[in-house]
């Protein structure tokens, strides 16, 4: 893993299921984004949260 990036989790909106992925230490701005949650069989919103 870089120095300039730090990683995160992306938390399904609809369940508990999660991506892990990395993102850049600078941008400051809290990502999002729709993917497909296997849990529920459709596509949710994707929220990032921080690793414990």
């Amino acid at each position: 893993m870089a120095a300039d990036s730090i990683k995160i989790i992306m938390r399904s909106s609809e369940s508990r299921y999660f991506y892990t992925t990395k993102k850049n230490k600078r941008n400051k701005e809290k990502l999002s984004f729709k993917g497909y949650d296997p849990n529920v069989r459709k596509h949710v919103l994707f929220n990032e949260e921080k690793v414990k």
